[in-house]
């Protein structure tokens, strides 16, 4: 992923929810990471989805903080706020409670760019560390499938 950021001059930031930074932890264990990785949001808490990652706070009042659109609204905020070229963005319920009526093992994982977002939303069996070692893979996974494969050598 670094490699493929580097070759194509490119950046990203990430805005996470129920992962709380290990998107972004992962990201920089890769040596070179730094010219590449922007930043990151944690935003556990409802409320800084709206304050620190610029989500509307009329969607969350309407349907919570696990929503695809939350997910969306993460990312682009990410990428707008850390002046990346993408954003990842991340909600869920890692359980082991549901909440606001989600399921445990829900999440919502987004994908912003110039001019684009992509959502996925995914559900993963398991327990907290499961679901929430499953969702970093999505996250990079989503990620790695935009940027697609290393220049030939």
């Amino acid at each position: 992923m670094i490699l493929r950021l580097t070759e194509r001059g490119e950046t990203v930031a990430t805005a996470e929810s129920l992962t709380a930074g290990l998107v972004c932890a992962t990201l920089t264990e890769v040596p070179g990471a730094s010219a590449v990785v922007r930043g990151g949001l944690v935003v556990y808490a409802t409320d800084l989805k709206a304050k620190l990652a610029g989500v509307d706070e009329a969607l969350l009042a309407e349907h919570g903080a696990v929503h695809p659109e939350v997910a969306a609204q993460l990312a682009a905020g990410a990428r707008e706020r850390c002046g990346a070229d993408w954003g990842l963005g991340l909600t869920g319920v890692a359980g082991p409670d549901p909440q606001d009526g989600v399921a445990p093992g829900t999440v919502h994982v987004a994908l912003a760019g110039a001019g684009s977002c992509r959502v996925r939303t995914h559900r993963f069996e398991g327990g907290r560390a499961s679901v929430r070692t499953n969702s970093v893979r999505a996250a990079l996974e989503l990620l790695g499938a935009a940027l697609g494969p290393l220049a030939a050598r």
